[in-house]
């Protein structure tokens, strides 16, 4: 088969979604990645327009919380509208088979319902329990299975609902135009009815046996490949217990944070700090540097993590998976998006600590690495997760969910099952 990848493109959507490309790949099915500015080495087609996402990603930096949310909320949605308008030429013209779709890129499967051609949903990020038995994944909430707590969790999706239906008004015209009929209040309706895949391990996800039947958890999408060298003073590690640090790629511009990281490791004697800080902070900026910090811009994070006694982390899935399947615990620093929600099964299953922007502080910061790094529970947690990660080979698990539930060939192709 021939599969047309669409995902945002940035790196923590693009790795792990070239990752399932590249086993794809070596099945021998074709795959090639539409409106991307690169797809780490594979056939990639690219976008008809400017890529704002990436040209905003200055902006993005500097954001939190809700206003992250519907920046970048908006950003997607004119993505959507521009794939509507593009994809069905682009789908014909390239003789795909099938789509495989990533669920942050809102709507964009109304042009496979268009065509009437299968896709499947891939979750790269945390995947949004739309039902209310579980809290979204925007939210920080533990999971709790009490009145009061569904209750909560039902006002949550409304919110993010009416968040959908603030800036869908484009799409909306288009699907009425195309004479498609959706149901906006439901954001499952346009699920594929494939496969809904998640690379988070059921391990680490909450317990709830209310999932659709074409939902599946698997496990990470990586395997080491795809990604640029990075240049790194391997030299300079001494040897003395590593704490990794990183932000991620998006939400990664506040100058205090990096700061408070750095005054953090410096109350902690006999650790050494890498800190990766990416593009958008001036490292002039960070103050005194102490002898036990290296501060980079990029690190080689799957190599530093094999080395790592802790990581702090934003609580971006792809570095809390990566840290995972190195049995590596976490402090967690939750910033937007989905990263509550990954930090709330942190604090739910105890691979690590969580704390927010609003209550960090360097004294604090320390005191939860102390405990992360003196409680052997945190670090006997990331290792069952480790282990958990390890069983449920994630790749190849999705990888045979996408073969299954599409079928070999054209012949065995379900019907898709349009929205009335």
């Amino acid at each position: 088969m021939k599969f047309g990848f669409i995902c945002l493109n940035v790196p923590g959507h693009l790795n792990p979604m070239t990752t399932l490309a590249r086993h794809l790949q070596m099945r021998n099915h074709d795959v090639v990645f539409l409106y991307s500015s690169g797809a780490d080495g594979l056939p990639f087609l690219p976008a008809p327009e400017s890529d704002e996402i990436n040209e905003q990603r200055a902006e993005i930096s500097k954001k939190q919380g809700d206003d992250a949310s519907r920046f970048s909320r908006d950003l997607i949605m004119s993505r959507t509208e521009s794939i509507l308008k593009s994809l069905p030429d682009i789908v014909q013209s390239n003789q795909l088979d099938a789509l495989a779709i990533d669920s942050v890129q809102f709507y964009a499967e109304l042009a496979a319902i268009q065509l009437g051609i299968p896709y499947v949903h891939v979750s790269v990020a945390m995947h949004f329990d739309y039902s209310g038995h579980t809290p979204l994944a925007r939210y920080g909430w533990p999971h709790e299975t009490t009145a009061a707590a569904l209750a909560r969790n039902q006002d949550g999706v409304a919110k993010a609902i009416q968040m959908l239906n603030e800036a869908n008004g484009g799409i909306r015209a288009h699907a009425d135009a195309i004479g498609l009929k959706i149901d906006w209040d439901n954001p499952s309706s346009t699920l594929s009815p494939w496969a809904w895949i998640s690379q988070v391990p059921k391990a680490f996800d909450f317990e709830s046996s209310h999932w659709p039947p074409q939902f599946h958890h698997t496990g990470p999408f990586h395997d080491g490949k795809g990604r640029d060298p990075v240049d790194f003073p391997w030299d300079r590690l001494t040897g003395e217990p590593l704490i990794y640090a990183s932000m991620g790629t998006m939400l990664n511009g506040r100058t205090d944070v990096f700061r408070t990281i750095i005054a953090a490791l410096a109350k902690n004697k006999g650790l050494q700090l890498v800190l990766s800080i990416g593009d958008h902070v001036d490292a002039g900026r960070l103050g005194s540097i102490p002898k036990n910090a290296v501060i980079v811009r990029r690190a080689p994070q799957l190599e530093l993590l094999k080395v790592a006694t802790v990581c702090i982390t934003h609580g971006g899935l792809n570095t809390v998976l990566e840290s995972l399947a190195q049995g590596v615990p976490q402090v967690a620093i939750p910033v937007s998006y989905d990263q509550p929600g990954v930090a709330a099964r942190i604090a739910h299953h105890r691979t690590g600590l969580v704390t927010s922007l609003d209550k960090l502080t360097a004294d604090h910061l320390s005191t939860l690495l102390n405990k992360v790094l003196h409680n052997s529970a945190y670090r006997d947690s990331a290792r069952r997760m480790q282990k958990a990660i390890v069983d449920a080979n994630g790749l190849s698990a999705a990888v045979d969910i996408i073969e299954r539930s599409l079928g070999v060939s054209e012949k065995s192709l379900p019907s898709p099952t349009r929205v009335q």
